[in-house]
This record gives structure tokens, sequence and C-alpha cells, in this order.
């Protein structure tokens, strides 16, 4: 059904990407400009070209050709084995940190650590390839099919007369003809020789929420036509919303458009934000390992005269510094929360990293049609002339609606004339009957049916609804009434509707069909507008993505009217100055765009590179992006996000680019993904606020004591058995459920931020250690210098252990963010660790490792120096969020 053009947006599709040049040659292939409808070969032209005829190919013509351009098929998509997933993720660079360390290890016959570290590694490997493998396997199963057959007119031999059959869409190819119906896949791209009332849906194309009408005519379109704007062509991927046509098949497979959207490369422009975090902690810990085994040796060399015999110790204290377990934790932190966003929401996540990125988004861009309302209208208002709510004028379209329908042969009405019966009582419809019918046609521009009403006879109702100018030049009106309508619908189109005309007219009844002559005189009626039906749960969703951080921008290609109207229905607010046409983006500089799309909320008329350009431009102004689409236009910006999100639905080649699949197009999904994001992001950071706080005061306690005391301070074994003893405790990070807080802000794992706390917190800790050792002073007085040796490293043993518990409670969160709970998982794992450290070296196990059991005085001392400890970590953690003004760092 028609609409104002006010109301309605551009009835072509957009430019965007690479696309196969239309020229039906015998070779078709891609090309990097893409025509405009001037450019379109007639129907004679595009005949010869192919070397077909109306009459399509025979069969021997059609086997040739097959095996010449190869089946009508998209490029084919490999998935990854499990070793290449396995080998891939050796790339990692926390695992590479690791593995360079334990290669060390080996280097210096330390095969205790090297052994513990490359298990380490190939643990990691083995959980992201698993998960990466399954999220996979589920994505294959999710494909779906473009179209399963084809109408085809194909004839025995050049004598025969051609014969309709349906073959296999792979089996088409160029010079095929093929007839297309209302609910039909178009199967390749064709250019057509006949249709009638033809209307495709573009939307895995253009994002298009309408259908846009074809023609076969040999006249050029309008100029500034696009890609997919010429009214003769139609590509595979689009769907027949209305009438009917016969077209020739001009490209297939690879060739055609949809295709080549498989050509754009799948690699993102630049780094996402868990590539960014992860390269920026690597480095730090780079840094520090590269520097403490020579700071190690020459304090030793200068110091004490040792050697290289302390070279493993020097290792052991680097390894000391890393955290061994990051890559198991992280990708084990990931694998959970993707299986379980999968098992409970059915949102599949193809690249685990994802899911962080998902977690640290801070803007999330996304189209209207789908998402924020459904691909449907609802009558909005009925307006009479005189601007007021009049309920007449919508019995009058829907009474045109429902004899239409019934008298013209559609198959099933359509958007608009559905939203019309939806909204009125079926019996007040059955009040006439129904005479004749013609239905709209994109050229016709109007509906009209003729009615009667059983207490008038021998009088018949036209009923016309269209077009607002269409049906206004048809009726009685003076020229000042008529500019006065079509400003009321103007301003009526301005609140993002669409806006039908209604008239009717008395004629003499009579059994024929309206002429054209009979569709004059009309008396007006009034004014339907109609908007796009919300989601239901959109309204909710976009509140919980508010509450947690997330700002909303839509990209469209519709009329920014239609978009804010949306926006407004769902309670969110856009002002005059937060909406950006494309148009003028075009003349914004990069610089100008980064800073519009801070104020900015609708981006309308949007093609797919304006999609890509706003895209990037968040990013370049430091927001961690995600994108949300389902249609090959979107394709650019899906790529160019941090995370790309698209449903089940969407087309192939957008669903496989994705990043994350959701199991409908539904904002409650995301909303669901991001709070499973940011609780593995929270828990990744907890540990790396404990791990390397602690480690960083054990690494400096080391050095001193190290320099201070005639022995090592600690035997390479126990230094790994105590690194063995707080990396498992601190796996139970990758089980806990943080505080509700931790959703309420993206989980961004800052590298500086976190260089910050750990040289705070570490420092606080390395004191701790070292008043340890005046408490080891006083309570060791033996005469056997092996004897205190052996206390000193039980002591420092024990101390670290009950340190890594009490860190690992407290740094986790502040009390008041942790809030009265049951112990969870990482409690009970510090108390683990914790009575490992009390009891291990009084047990049997004890003096193999060189430990010994401790004084009881010991014990006291050390009660009071953790006491102190303890509450220096909570002061200083609510200074941090004082002076931060935020819990402690999610990064």
């Amino acid at each position: 059904m028609a609409e104002t053009p006010a109301a309605s947006g551009p009835r072509t599709g957009a430019p965007g990407g690479p696309a196969p040049h239309p020229d039906p040659s015998p070779h078709p292939r891609p090309a990097e400009t893409a025509p405009t409808a001037r450019d379109v070969p007639t129907v004679l032209g595009t005949l010869r070209a192919l070397g077909t005829g109306p009459r399509g190919l025979t069969e021997d013509e059609a086997v040739e050709r097959l095996a010449r351009y190869g089946e009508n098929t998209g490029p084919a998509l490999v998935e990854p084995s499990w070793p290449r997933l396995f080998t891939r993720s050796l790339r990692d660079p926390f695992t590479a940190v690791l593995a360079c360390l334990g290669l060390v290890s080996a280097a210096v016959f330390a095969w205790g650590t090297a052994s513990v570290i490359l298990l380490l590694v190939v643990v990691s490997c083995v959980l992201r390839a698993s998960g990466e493998h399954r999220a996979g396997r589920s994505t294959v199963a999710l494909r779906e099919l473009v179209a399963g057959t084809a109408t085809v007119l194909r004839r025995a031999d050049p004598d025969a007369d051609p014969v309709a059959r349906e073959i296999p869409v792979a089996e088409l190819v160029p010079g095929d003809i093929v007839r297309l119906g209302p609910g039909d896949l178009v199967p390749a791209d064709v250019r057509l020789l006949r249709a009638a009332g033809l209307t495709v849906h573009q939307a895995a194309l253009t994002g298009e929420s309408v259908p846009v009408p074809k023609t076969a005519d040999d006249l050029p379109g309008p100029a500034g036509d696009g890609a997919l704007e010429p009214a003769q062509l139609c590509f595979r991927g689009s769907g027949v919303a209305t009438g009917g046509a016969t077209a020739v098949v001009t490209a297939t497979g690879a060739g055609t458009r949809f295709a080549a959207a498989h050509a754009r490369p799948a690699e993102r422009p630049s780094a996402s934000a868990f590539d960014r975090s992860v390269h920026g902690i690597s480095w730090i810990l780079i840094r520090f390992m590269l520097l403490t085994p020579p700071l190690v040796l020459m304090a030793n060399a200068a110091l004490r005269g040792r050697g290289l015999e302390t070279l493993p110790f020097a290792v052991a204290v680097a390894v000391g510094l890393t955290p061994e377990m990051l890559p198991v934790l992280v990708t084990h932190c990931l694998a959970r929360g993707a299986a379980r966003l999968a098992r409970t929401h059915g949102v599949i996540v193809g690249r685990l990293p994802a899911l962080h990125d998902i977690g640290a988004m801070d803007v999330l861009c996304l189209d209207k049609t789908g998402t924020l309302t459904e691909d449907r209208p609802v009558v909005d208002r009925a307006v009479g002339p005189d601007g007021g709510d009049d309920p007449e004028v919508l019995h009058w379209a829907a009474v045109n609606a429902w004899w239409t329908l019934q008298l013209a042969d559609l198959p099933e009405p359509d958007a608009l004339d559905e939203a019309l019966l939806d909204a009125v009582d079926e019996d007040a419809l059955t009040a006439h009957d129904g005479v004749a019918a013609v239905p709209f046609t994109p050229d016709r521009r109007h509906a009209t049916a003729v009615v009667r009403a059983a207490d008038r006879l021998g009088v018949h109702t036209l009923v016309v609804k269209g077009d607002v100018d269409t049906v206004l030049d048809r009726c009685a009106l003076t020229g000042p009434d008529r500019d006065r309508l079509r400003a009321l619908a103007a301003r009526l189109a301005d609140d993002g509707v669409r806006v039908l005309a209604v008239a009717t007219a008395d004629r003499a009844a009579g059994r024929r069909a309206p002429r054209p002559a009979d569709v004059r005189n009309l008396d007006f009626r009034g004014l339907v507008t109609l908007r796009d039906a919300l989601a239901p749960s959109a309204g909710e969703a976009l509140r919980v993505l508010t509450g947690r951080g997330v700002t909303v921008k839509v990209l469209t290609g519709d009329h920014p009217g239609t978009a804010v109207r949306a926006c407004r229905d769902l309670g969110v607010p856009v002002t005059d100055d937060a909406v950006l046409t494309a148009a003028r983006i075009d003349t914004l500089t990069d610089a100008g765009l980064a800073a519009a799309v801070a104020r900015t909320t609708v981006f309308a008329r949007c093609t797919p590179g304006h999609k890509a350009r706003v895209t990037e431009a968040l990013r370049a102004a430091g927001h961690t992006v995600g994108f949300l689409g389902d249609g090959v236009n979107d394709l650019p910006a899906l790529r160019t996000a941090d995370v790309g999100i698209a449903p089940r639905h969407a087309a192939d080649v957008v669903r496989e680019s994705a990043d994350v699949v959701l199991a409908d197009k539904d904002l409650t999904a995301v909303a669901h993904a991001v709070a499973a994001g940011r609780e593995a992001g929270g828990n990744i950071a907890a540990y790396l606020r404990v791990t390397l706080s602690s480690n960083l005061g054990n690494v400096l306690a080391m050095l001193s004591a190290g320099l201070l005391l005639p022995f090592l301070p600690m035997l390479p074994a126990q230094v790994l058995l105590q690194n063995l003893c707080s990396d498992a405790a601190q796996l139970a990070f990758a089980h806990d459920r943080p505080h509700p807080a931790v959703s309420r802000r993206p989980a961004v794992l800052d590298p500086r931020g976190l260089l910050r706390f750990i040289t705070g917190f570490g420092a606080l800790n390395a004191v701790a250690d070292l008043a340890t050792f005046g408490v080891l002073a006083l309570a060791v007085h033996g005469a056997d210098a092996g004897a205190d040796q052996a206390v000193f490293h039980s002591g420092w043993f024990t101390e670290n252990l009950v340190t890594q518990a009490l860190v690992m409670v407290l740094l986790r969160g502040t009390r008041r963010a942790a809030g009265p709970r049951r112990p969870g998982p990482v409690a009970r794992a510090a108390v683990a660790v914790a009575a490992v450290g009390l009891v291990l070296p009084a047990s049997p196990l004890g003096p193999p490792l060189g430990l010994t059991a401790l004084p009881a005085v010991y014990y006291a001392l050390l009660g009071a120096v953790l006491a102190l400890y303890a509450a220096a970590l909570v002061v200083a953690g609510n200074r941090y969020e004082r002076r931060h003004g935020t819990r402690l760092p999610t990064g």
C-alpha cells in the first residue's frame, strides 16, 4: 500500500560495498562500481548478451552453462578444524608469555617449573580451542538456505515448447528464464522481463523495512539511483512481497551481489577491546619478567658473591611474578559464560574474546526495524479533514482493504491493509456487500473498492485509499483546500508515521469494475496514520541496557522522523540536535564526525558506508562499540565494530561474520549477553588484581630478602609449590558470581589503571612480607644455621599463602560492594589455601620440601601482622574508591 512521500523512506536501496556489475554478459563477474538505473540494458539487449530468449534455454544449453559457471551457490564455508584452532590459540599473548617462560625454565634445567608451565599452556589452548569449536558447530547448525527450488522455463530441444518446472536453485545458470510469485525468494540476480504489481523486500541487502516496487520497463530511473536501486533488477536474497514477474538470470553463485559480500576481508581494521587489553597487560608482564632475573642475578653477584647458581631462583622469581593460570582462567571464564548463554538464552558466542568485548561495550549501534520495532505497521490515528480524530475514516479505509482482498484475487493483504483490518471490528466490515475492486499497484498508487449498503438500493459507493497526493488529485476540492490537506499530511508525516488518504463517492449501481474516469470528483474523508509496531521487549531491554551504562545509537536507512518516533515511543529521549542524516554526515570530516557522534542518537538515511563510518568514529572516540545487524548492508559496520552481533535468521554471510549470534533479534538477549560478559570480565579483573598485586609484593620482598639474607629466601621448589597452591585456589574466580554492581558499568581491562592498582597494593603486600621478616627474626633463635634457614623458608611460605587468602577475599571487592553474602567459591578456596600454608610445614610432606614446624610464638606474631595488613587493605581499598569515584576497578 502506498504512503505519502514525506512519511516514507526512499523506495530504493542504498549503495554499499563491492557488487557484481549487472551487465548481462555470458561471463558475469563482480565489478568495482555499481551502475544506476540509467546503465541497465534493455530487455532485448539483455537477452542478446546472455544468448537466450523469452522461451528459455534448452536442457543441453543449461548443462553446458552449469559446467562453465558452476553451481548457483555461495562460496564454500569451511569451519576451522580443532587442531587449527588449537594452533591459533598459541598466538594469544598471555599464552606466548607463559610458553617462553617454560622454555627458559627448561634451558636452566628447572624441569619441574618448565613442566608445570607447559602443562598450563596446553590446558589453556585445549579449553579455548574446544570452546570455539563448539561455537562453530552451533553456528553451522543455524545456517539456512536462501532458497530451495526455483520455477524455470526449459526446453527439451530448440524446437520444443518451453515447460515450466521446479529445479534446485543450485542448477540455475545465466540465461535461464524464471518465474517469481508472492512469497518466493529471488534465487539469483535477475533482470525483469515482465512484471505486474511487483514489490520486493530487500531488507537482507539494504535493511529497508518497506517493499521496493519493481518494473520491467526500459525507461531509465531517476538520477541518483544507487547500486540496488534500478527498478528493472532484482537480487539474490530478496523476497517477493506482492505481484509476479518473469525474469532472466544475469548472475549466479559468486557473481551475485549477495555473494560478493563474502569477498570482503573478514578481519577487522583494528584490534578489538579484548585484544587491546590483552596486549597492554601482556607487555606489562613482559617488562617485569625481563627486568626481574637480571636484577636478581646482579644483586646476588654484587652483594653476596653468588654466580649462576642463583639463575634457577631468578627464573622462579620471574615465574612467581607471572599469573600462570591467567590463560586458563580467562579461557575458562569466557567458555563458562558462553556455554551458559547458549544453554539459557540461545546466544552463541563464536569468538570467545567477544564475550569480554560485549561486556566492555558502552555503545550499541542497531537498526530500527526488527529491533526497536517489529516489521509491521499498526494504526496510529484516524484524522478527519479538520485535523481532529474521526473513527469513520478508519472504517472506510478498512472496508476498502477488506473488499479489495476478497474481490481482487490477492494472495494475502499487504502489511498496511492488515494493520487496518486488525484495528476494526470484523462485524462492521460486513455491513456492506462488495461489488468490485481494483487493487493497489505501484503505478496506480491507490486501491478502489465498490460496495453497496442494503438500505441504499441502486447506489454503489466507491471507496478509495492510497497515496495522499494521488487521492487528493481525484477529490472535488479547491486549490487552497487541497494545499491545506497536503500540509496536514506533511505535519503528520513529520511525526514519524505513514499516511494514507481515504475518499468516497456515490455512483449509480452497476456490476462492472470501476474505470479511471469513475475515480474522479471524490469526497475527501480523511487521513489514516500508521506507525511501526514496537517490539514488545524493546522498552524494558533499553532500560536495562541504559542502566548498565550502554548508550544506544540507531543507524537506519529509514526516514529520520520514523526512527525518532520509535525512540520516543520507547522512552528514549531524542532532541532535534540528536539526529544526523547521511547528507549531513557526508559534509563532516573524520574529526567533525567523531565530535558529532557523541551527541547524536539517530543516524538516518544511512548507507552501508555511513554505518561503518559512524561505527569507526565511535571507536576512535574511545568507545567499545557493538553493532547489531541482520542484512548484507550491515556487514561493513558489523566488521568495523569491536563486537558484531546478528540474529539467527540473518543473511548467511552476516551470521557467519558475527561474533555473537542471537536466537532472535531481541534486545533482551543482548542485555543477557552484556551481563554474562561483565560477569566474566569482572572475574578476570578480580583475578588480575589479586594475583598481580600479591605476586609483585612477593617479588619485591624476595629481592630485598635476597640482599639481606646469607641464603636464598625461598627454594625454587618452594616458590613453585606456593605458586601452584595459590593458582589452583584462584581458579575459583572462574566460578564466582560477582556483586550485581559489577554489571552496571563496562568491564574494560584497562592496563594503565591495573598497573597503578597493582603497584600500590603490591607495595603494601611487600611491606607485610618485610614485617614477616622481623617476626621471623624474633621467633627464630636456633644456633643451627641450617635449621634457621628451614624455619625462615617455612615461616615465609606460611605467611605468603595466608596473605594470598586475605588478598583473595579483600581485593575481590570492597565490603560495601560485596555486601553480606554466604561464602562463595572464592572464600572457600581462600580458606583452603590458608589451611595448606598453616598445615603443610608441620606435616610429613614438609621435610622433603625443605619445610619444618614453626614455633608457637611465630603464629601469634604472624596473626598480629596479618590483622594489621587486613586493616591496611580495607583502608587502602576505601581510599581508592573515594579517589576514583568508583568501586575497586574492573581492570
